[in-house]
Parts: C-alpha cells; structure tokens; sequence
C-alpha cells in the first residue's frame, strides 16, 4: 500500500527542506528575479492577448448581474496554493499577483493583474478545485467577485463575453502545465509506478515536475534529507509541502484536493458512470439541458480515447486532434453547463432494487440518481503471455504517449495489434523511435484499420509490418530484454526489443454490475433496447434490462467502436433519459 510518513519518524513537509542552505530553495516572489520571472514567464506566449484579455466597460458592466463588487486592502492573500478560490476577481482597480509555487516552496511569477478589466482563475474554477498559485494583493483592490456557482450562468448567459472568459481559462492551464512546477514527483526514470502517477496528472492536467532520483541534484538533497526506503518511491511533494512515498493514484488525487465533494443527500436526475467520449457527451447534452448530472470515473477524462496520440477522422477536426485533447475540452465544456465531475471516483457496485437507483463508490459513499448512463467503455485486453505483469510499467505498455516516448526515443520498439488505436500509435512511435514493428494476426491489416491509416503506416520508412505472427514469451531481467514469437507455419523466432507497446482490444468493464443483474451478451457487453430479452416493454434503443439504466459507447453490446459514435450516442441518450423522467417524476 501506498505510505505516508507519519510525524513521528520522517518529515511530513518538505518545510524544513525549503531553506535548507544546500539547495537554495528560498523564495523570491517581490524581488526583482521574480519580475524578470513575470516576463518570460508569459511575454513571450503568442497568444498573450488571449491569455490575459482586457474586459472592456461595456463587458464590465454586463458582468456586474453574475457578481458583486469587493475591496481588498494591500497585503491580503485573496487565496493560496491547495485553497479553494472564493471566485473569479474582475480588476476595477489596484493590482493583483499571481504566484505559482511547488512543493519545495520554489516560486515563479505568472502574472501582475494591473488594469481594469483583468480577470484572475482558470479552468478549476468550474470544479470549485483548489488554486495552484497564490494570488496577493499588492495595492489596494477593488473588484467585482463573481463566485464559482455563478461562473456558469455568466458563460452561458453571456455567450460572447464567455467564449472570451472560456478561452482564457483553458489557455491559462495548458500554459501551466507547460511552464509550472506544481507537484514535485522523484524516482527513477524508467519506475512503472512513477509513469503511472506521470499519465494520471498529465491526463488530469495538473502541473507537475519530476526529478530523475539518480541524476538531478535537487532529488539527491531531497532523497538525503528523507532518507526513504527503497519501496517508498518515488515521492511526490505535494504544493502545500506534504510528501507522499510511493503513492497510489486516489491518495495523489486527495493530496492535489482533487477529489470532489459529494453531498450524500442530494439526488441527481442522472449519474454517469465513465467520463469518455460517451459520457462526456451525455454529460454535456444533458446539463445544458438543465438536468443535474453527476459522472464519475476512477482515472481521468477520455477513457482509451484519451490517451490517443492523433484522431484523424473524428468530425470537424480536418487537421486532427489528439485525444487527451478532445477529452479536456470535453471534460471543461461538460463543467461550463454545471455537470458535477468526480475524478478519480471509483464506482465498484450499482444498485438498483430499489428506485432511485445508487452508485457505490469505493469509499463507500453513494451517489443516488433518477436515472444511470454506464459509460465504462472496455479494459486493456492482456495478451496470454506469461510474465506479463512482471514487465508491465518496465518494457510493456497499453498506451502510447509522450511520457512513454521518452524511455524509447531513438531504439526500437515492437507493437502488437490491428486495429485503429494501434494505427494511431505505430505513426505516433515512428516519428521518435528508430524502429517500430508491428505485429498482427491476421494476414492483412484492410479488416481491421481504417484505410487513411494503413496509406500512412506503409509509406514510414522506419515501420516493419509482420503479418500472421503471434507473441508467445517475455524474456528479461529487471526489464524487457527480447520476446518470442511464433509465425506462420508454427515457425518460431524471437527479437531484442525492450519496448512492446499493446493495442490488441479490449473487453468490456462490466465486472461491477452483478449487483444489479443487468442483462448481458456472451462476451460480457450490455444489451440495450431490442437486444434485451423481452425487449418489447422497453421503451428505447439504450435503455437496459434495468428501467432507468442506460449503456452507451464501447460497453454496449453492437455499439461501433468510434470515438465519433460514442459521442452520437451520448447525445443521443439524453432526449430518452428526458422522457422517462417526464414520465416518471
């Protein structure tokens, strides 16, 4: 299990570590290196207009219904690292500085609100999540505070002025996770452990920082002054200076504050349980509908989508877009309509005997709801291999990102499966590994990969396809080391590799739902509307054997595939879940 150190035996803060004369950690938040800080921190961003927009009077005095106006004398701290923000401050008058601050107490100027107009927060305003930069009063203050319950009716309200509030919110957090520090992670490079916690706060889009334990200087101070165990890293210190030892990822998540309140006692008119395509979608279409909606997920926004390097035939996105890239926007245009989203909230039981049915979290708390979207998608499928779990996280991998990019670059790399995720990935390797093979089953990859995508793959100069070849054996010691394999004809061979990337499908997550006794396929997918055995009662195509229980995307039974289809059908999904609640309450 995951440790925290107790106050009794090792340092529970990195505090004492902070003015530490060896690492020279000290703050300089009012001195001139910080103003230099404030300059190259955000001048030099092409699009700075849109990163700190000026509100104009006219846009001023549009804003004032949604807030009230607040005077602050200098010196006041209006909120801090790890703090909830009262709202969003409209400068009237004075001057506001923004200070993002890691947990080695390391400080860099983001910027000095000076003109009327300006406007201070990002995206976490939505969520009511904890700021990751102080904000302090450095002249008097006037502005006018418009408070997090009342953010989203000003967007929605005001359409024009809220596109250009929008804009600037997200562009502030993806300036943040290029440019802050944020949580400080430490540990070795290539730990299984440390890339996990690495992908669940890049997919979260949450700042961070990691020292490579062996290497930086900084970690060395660090690792000497809290002397961990070998089975505690890598550690991770949080921005309010809390250290936490081989980490799991809620444990993470509750330090960062990002884990959401839930109020026990409150019944949502619909709880979705996943927040991929398809449950993002059904959270967007049904908040903006006024409907209340909770959604749940144990990881991060996106599902498998989202950890895509490149969607291509996605819908009005001619150039593409990633999919942890589609999945935040999604995930904040989800917020900016009212959806509650609870990330990571792990949902381990539905129950249904009774109406209203109840989520059950793995805290035990439970979430009621007149109606339930399962929008679990599917599980990474393992290839029958033994010793697989042994190299999981040290040579084999079920998604391909930047993080894991950087433990191939320039060596190659084998990727096993056929379908379009596996595409995505191979053209994605190939652009930073020296080498890519692929493997497949089959003896061609036209049944099973789009055809833009199969043009693409055979024209990169640096990818092997192997057709008719299967993964029998993972040699190695500490790490992947070489694979065996067997091909055509019961030939057999093996490789040295040290990188096999897996992309062979998925199966659906549905494990939690014994429960509820939903009806499901052969393979374990949901059966929706005439698919479900007495289908003749059900009164639509994505309601289950349950009344009031709707399957969507990748988990339903006969769903396609497709990011673009999970998205119809979360759409699609929440004019029913409207007309059984007309019917029923």
């Amino acid at each position: 299990m995951s440790k925290v150190p107790s106050p009794d035996d090792r340092p529970q803060t990195a505090e004492g570590l902070r003015n530490s004369p060896q690492t020279e950690w000290r703050a300089e938040s009012d001195s001139d290196a910080g103003m230099a800080a404030d300059a190259t921190f955000v001048r030099d961003h092409p699009r700075l207009p849109q990163l700190f927009p000026v509100l104009s009077e006219a846009e001023i005095s549009r804003m004032r219904r949604f807030g009230r106006v607040s005077r602050y004398p200098k010196g006041t701290m209006l909120y801090r690292v790890g703090e909830r923000t009262p709202g969003m401050f409209v400068l009237l008058a004075g001057t506001i500085r923004a200070v993002a601050r890691d947990g080695l107490g390391r400080e860099q100027v983001i910027h000095t609100f000076t003109q009327r107009g300006e406007f201070t927060s990002d995206v976490n305003q939505f969520s009511n999540k904890p700021s990751f930069v102080d904000s302090c009063v450095t002249e008097d203050v006037e502005a006018l505070l418009v408070r997090p319950d009342d953010l989203s009716p000003l967007l929605i309200g005001e359409a024009e002025l809220g596109e250009k509030i929008m804009r600037a919110l997200i562009l502030r957090r993806f300036v943040a996770m290029e440019r802050v520090n944020g949580a400080v992670l430490v540990g070795e490079p290539d730990s299984p452990r440390l890339l996990a916690l690495q992908n669940f706060l890049r997919r979260n889009t949450y700042p961070h920082v990691t020292l490579d334990a062996g290497q930086d200087a900084e970690s060395t101070a660090l690792l000497e002054a809290l002397a961990p165990h070998a089975d505690e890293l890598p550690l991770v210190v949080c921005p309010n200076g809390t250290v936490l030892r081989n980490p799991g990822e809620w444990q993470l998540a509750s330090c960062l504050g990002l884990i959401p309140d839930f109020d026990p006692a409150h019944v949502y008119d619909v709880a979705i349980v996943g927040a991929g395509p398809a449950g993002l979608a059904a959270a967007v279409y049904a908040a903006s509908e006024g409907l209340s909606v909770a959604v749940l997920d144990c990881h991060a926004p996106g599902g498998q989508a989202g950890a895509s390097a490149r969607i291509e035939n996605f819908f009005g996105f001619p150039t593409g877009i990633t999919g942890h890239a589609l999945a935040d926007r999604a995930f904040v245009q989800a917020q900016k309509f009212g959806a509650h989203i609870g990330i990571p909230c792990e949902v381990i039981a539905l129950h249904c005997a009774r109406q209203p049915p109840a989520v059950e979290l793995a805290n035990g708390l439970r979430i009621t709801a007149r109606t339930v979207v399962i929008a679990t998608g599917a599980e990474y499928r393992r290839p029958a291999v033994g010793d697989l779990e042994r190299y999981e996280g040290r040579g084999v991998y079920y998604w391909a990102t930047p993080i894991e990019v950087k433990l191939c670059r320039d060596e190659p790399v084998l990727l096993i499966g056929a379908g379009n995720s596996a595409g995505q990935a191979v053209v994605f390797l190939a652009s930073h590994a020296e080498h890519v093979h692929m493997f497949i089953r089959g003896k061609s990859l036209e049944d099973s990969m789009s055809h833009y995508l199969i043009e693409r793959i055979m024209a990169l100069p640096n990818v092997t396809l192997h057709t008719r070849v299967e993964l029998t054996a993972l040699e190695g010691g500490s790490r992947l080391e070489r694979v065996q394999y067997r091909g055509a004809g019961g030939s057999e061979g093996s490789m040295t590799v040290n990188h096999l990337f897996v992309f062979i499908g998925a199966q659906p997550n549905t494990g939690w739902l014994k429960t509820c006794g939903i009806a499901l396929d052969n393979k374990g997918f949901i059966q929706t509307g005439i698919d479900v055995p007495q289908a003749n009662t059900l009164p639509s195509a994505y309601q289950t054997s349950v009344e009031g229980v709707f399957a969507i995307g990748d988990v339903r039974s006969g769903s396609t595939k497709r990011v673009a289809s999970a998205v119809g059908e979360g759409a699609g999904v929440v004019p029913q879940i409207q007309a059984l609640l007309s019917r029923t309450y």
